[in-house]
């Protein structure tokens, strides 16, 4: 798992990349998950949330590199005066075929609070797939 920053500004993206191969004998597709974990959350927030997905067709052998493109606006919640906001602190990145079946781990940290509007805010991580060259 590679992540271009250990830390960014609210509105600064995090690229996360990632290798996936076929192993198997079959031609095969996989669904790589992208889950986010706020470790430092003022209020209750989800332990993990779904934050993007891409889906790899790949031949015997075949490996292919993956890559997200994560907003901290993602992550932005209705604070008490319900505006949202991007809250600093740690995020744990996690991605996985399924929320019980994580196996890549990182984390980086958002330096300060922001505010935005719900119409502004992303949903959902944009994904890039490319074949690899042995």
């Amino acid at each position: 798992l590679t992540l271009s920053a250990s830390e960014t500004r609210p509105f600064a993206p995090v690229k996360i990349g990632l290798k996936v191969q076929n192993t198997g004998t079959r031609r095969g597709t996989e669904v790589v998950e992208l889950y986010v974990s706020d470790r430092t959350a003022s209020m209750s927030r989800p332990v993990q949330e779904l934050c993007g997905f891409a889906r790899v067709t790949m031949d015997p052998g075949e490996s292919r590199s993956v890559s997200f493109t994560l907003y901290p606006s993602q992550m932005a919640f209705l604070d008490e005066e319900m505006r949202w906001k991007i809250e600093k602190g740690v995020f744990d990145v996690l991605i996985g075929h399924s929320s019980k079946d994580i196996r890549l781990e990182g984390s980086f940290r958002v330096t300060e609070d922001a505010w935005i509007r719900g119409c502004d805010r992303a949903m959902i991580a944009e994904a890039e797939c490319l074949m690899l060259k042995d």
